[in-house]
């Protein structure tokens, strides 16, 4: 009875192994999901905040009959 659990313990280390390393790529892929994320729709916004008040004072309200 002593090695029959001995050679579950062991494969429940391999299995807990192997979900570590399943748990560590998920981790990374989530982490450069934000990153990119971040990257296309973050800094565009922050882009926006230059461009719309210089777009606004090149245009000419009396042109557009309001």
């Amino acid at each position: 009875m002593d090695e029959d659990m001995k050679g579950r313990l062991e494969e429940l280390e391999k299995k807990v192994g192997a979900v570590f390393v399943s748990v560590e790529k998920i981790r990374k892929y989530f982490f450069w999901t934000l990153i990119v994320t971040a990257i296309v729709i973050v800094l565009p916004l922050i882009g926006l905040v230059f461009v719309i008040p210089q777009f606004l004072s090149t245009l000419n309200i009396s042109n557009l009959g309001l």
